[in-house]
């Protein structure tokens, strides 16, 4: 029986990747050890870990992680007060496959959207 998913993102740099979920999206640091080149960060009831990649190149990075929330305006809104730029396509808006939904992408350009059954 399936329990969880704890999705594996590449990043470059720990430090930036940790201070971006961490103080700008809420997120806390996840287990009790600090790896070198790893990371794991929670919220609620998703984790999500980082693998470092330091020759990645952004711009070819295709990571992408859809997380539902029962909270989609509260969270937009925490985000938006936080200063936390949205995707420039990714607006909160209702899709036509009747999500309401919204992105952001983060330093590395991992793909984050969240989404809420309408």
């Amino acid at each position: 029986m399936l329990t969880a998913i704890h999705p594996k993102l590449p990043m470059r740099d720990k430090a930036i990747t940790s201070n971006y979920y961490l103080h700008q999206l809420g997120f806390t640091l996840a287990g009790n050890a600090d790896y070198d080149s790893y990371l794991m960060v929670e919220k609620d009831n998703i984790q999500i870990h980082f693998f470092e990649f330091k020759a990645l190149d952004p711009k070819e990075n295709y990571g992408q992680v859809y997380i539902r929330t029962n909270d989609i305006d509260g969270l937009y809104q925490s985000l938006h007060a936080n200063k936390v730029a949205i995707h420039p396509a990714g607006h909160l808006a209702i899709k036509p496959w009747g999500q309401k939904e919204f992105s952001l992408l983060d330093p590395d350009n991992n793909l984050l959207t969240f989404g809420q059954a309408e």
